[in-house]
């Protein structure tokens, strides 16, 4: 039997415990231990990690909203036109072009939000690269032309969780 002294959780006083928060060292409880790659840490420090990596000020998220839209209906207006090319070369084309479009529109968002950092300005900007890819097959619904909508949702499949990932810093690969 070991000699140490109890410890209880600092949010639930009744609760016993033998973790401890790696940054602060308070006691806590399972229920207030938030898992971390490099160990256990309280819901305050995690907060206040977090305030760290958000950085985002209010106009960001218009200015992403709309620089992402724009980019994305020039794109989707691009992919349809790619998609009039004939044959089994317009599919290359396209598989080549929509990466590329994924990154000028994340790096463009990125230049006008001056490098600022949040998960919803990230989820702000995909949702534009949705709106302006929807705004762009608007006159192929109209029309029905299968083929310009086929190939504008693929760009939307495509290049909306890539400038996702883009922004957020997601790496498939090191």
């Amino acid at each position: 039997m070991s000699d140490s002294p109890v410890l209880y959780c600092t949010n639930h006083p009744t609760v016993e415990t033998t973790l401890r928060c790696k940054t602060c060292d308070r006691p806590i409880c399972p229920k207030c231990a938030v898992r971390t790659p490099t160990g256990y840490s309280c819901k305050d420090c995690v907060r206040q990690q977090q305030r760290i990596f958000h950085t985002a000020r209010w106009y960001d998220y218009p200015l992403a909203f709309v620089v992402a839209a724009f980019l994305s209906f020039l794109a989707a207006l691009l992919a349809a036109l790619i998609g009039t090319l004939a044959g089994f070369l317009a599919w290359f084309v396209l598989l080549a072009a929509v990466p590329t479009a994924g990154v000028l529109i994340a790096e463009a968002v990125r230049l006008a939000t001056r490098r600022h950092r949040a998960r919803s300005l990230f989820l702000t900007a995909a949702a534009g690269v949705v709106v302006g890819a929807l705004l762009a097959a608007l006159p192929n619904l109209l029309l029905f032309n299968l083929l310009g909508i086929i190939f504008q949702g693929i760009y939307v499949f495509l290049a909306t969780p890539l400038v996702y990932g883009r922004l957020a810093g997601i790496r498939l690969t090191r």
